[in-house]
């Protein structure tokens, strides 16, 4: 690795020429048409031009909508740098003059910012090729938030049809007073599965439900006594959360349905209370439907969404020396082990080291008058990730830059 100081001087000289202004323009037109997973097409075909024009080679249309460009500088380190692309179906409530215009969809997420920083980031260091040697390969994901972007554009051969890295990079923007960079040295995001079930009963009317089976009621029991597995089986120093996200029965008011479906969703850090938890909601479920009298077993099926993100310790110490020498000792802190989820580590071959920071990007103003005296209490209280209030400070587009580009530069051959 190249020395934290030699890699902060070099970002500073590369992206002096980058202005927000520049940026700008870019970010909001992303912001403006926002796209569902694995319907990125103008998001993808957005940032493919630019990389084209930057020098890239192209592929596009890798996992339906991915993107791959590769740089190749000469000999050296095979470094690659991810964004995802994708929206979610929220409508926005920000009132900015570049508010979505599609109707229930929002980059309530801010992957439109990740997009601009990673364009930016690999023009960036196109321009400065004579300052390194390797090959770089940016990576526009698409599906993160459906869960299912990363491992396809693996099956889709990723890793066999580009050159295979050496170190893979990423960052999440976040809420928090923008200015800082949190670093979590190891495990930092949980692992996520989605677990679906179908409660069979015996439909009927209203005014007759002793010739029926309720599966609505059964469900409901089932919704109530699933809250009791992470209160009494999970041992109170493990995280776990267990959600019910989703409950489907039914047509009309005097029709009793003949099935009842469910979607729960389980984030877990340790594999043996992921197994123990996924367990008890198919006991639980089997338990209520036997007891209720269903006349089929009910069907449980399990999703498996995202491993838990574990970044590289010794690597992230490093780029978090970068980034404190490139913004300021203070700037860069521990985040600690989050709930959240990400399949980016996933785009990481087996021993291949990877590292996933956070930019925080919550406007001075809307800090300030977020309720609490503490960091803590104002983060609870400032606009999240998924909110429909969710409107990242334009301010952090540059620095969200240096970033990527100053990890890239700390493992490229100087």
């Amino acid at each position: 690795m190249t020395e934290p100081a030699v890699v902060a001087r070099l970002t500073r000289e590369i992206t002096s020429g980058i202005e927000p202004g520049g940026l700008a323009g870019f970010y909001q037109d992303l912001h403006r048409h926002p796209e569902l997973s694995f319907q990125e097409h103008r998001t993808a075909a957005k940032l493919a031009l630019r990389l084209r024009e930057a020098g890239y080679r192209v592929t596009e249309g890798v996992a339906r909508t991915g993107v791959v460009g590769v740089l190749a500088n000469g000999d050296g380190p095979v470094v690659w740098l991810r964004g995802d692309m994708d929206a979610l179906p929220v409508r926005e409530a920000t009132g900015l003059p570049y508010a979505s215009t599609v109707d229930g969809v929002m980059h309530a997420c801010g992957h439109d910012l990740h997009v601009t920083w990673l364009a930016a980031a690999a023009e960036a260091l196109a321009a400065a090729r004579e300052t390194w040697s390797g090959t770089l390969v940016v990576v526009g994901q698409p599906a993160e938030e459906a869960g299912g972007g990363a491992a396809a554009m693996v099956a889709d051969g990723i890793h066999v049809r580009f050159p295979r890295p050496d170190v893979l990079f990423g960052q999440h923007v976040a809420p928090g007073l923008a200015g800082f960079y949190p670093h979590t040295p190891g495990l930092t995001l949980s692992a996520s599965d989605d677990v679906d079930v179908v409660v069979h009963g015996v439909g009927g009317h209203g005014s007759r439900p002793e010739s029926t089976v309720d599966p609505v009621v059964t469900a409901a029991y089932i919704v109530t006594r699933l809250q009791t597995v992470v209160a009494r089986e999970v041992a109170a120093t493990e995280s776990v959360v267990l959600t019910v996200g989703s409950f489907h029965a039914g047509t009309s008011a005097n029709i009793i349905p003949a099935e009842a479906r469910l979607a729960l969703n389980v984030r877990t850090r340790d594999t043996r209370a992921r197994e123990r938890v996924l367990a008890a909601i198919r006991r639980v479920v089997e338990g209520e439907c036997a007891a209720a009298g269903c006349p089929a077993a009910p069907e449980v099926t399990v999703h498996a969404g995202c491993p838990n993100t574990v970044n590289d310790a010794a690597l992230d110490g490093e780029i978090a020396a970068v980034h404190r020498e490139l913004f300021g000792e203070q700037t860069v802190f521990d985040f600690g082990q989050a709930l959240g989820s990400e399949d980016f580590s996933l785009l990481a071959p087996p021993g291949v080291p990877y590292d996933y920071w956070y930019v925080t990007s919550t406007p001075a103003a809307v800090w300030e008058a977020a309720p609490g005296e503490e960091p803590r209490e104002k983060f609870e209280g400032v606009p999240g990730n998924h909110s429909p209030l969710f409107a990242p400070d334009p301010d952090v587009l540059v620095p969200g830059v240096r970033t990527l580009v100053s990890a890239a530069l700390s493992r490229l051959t100087g």
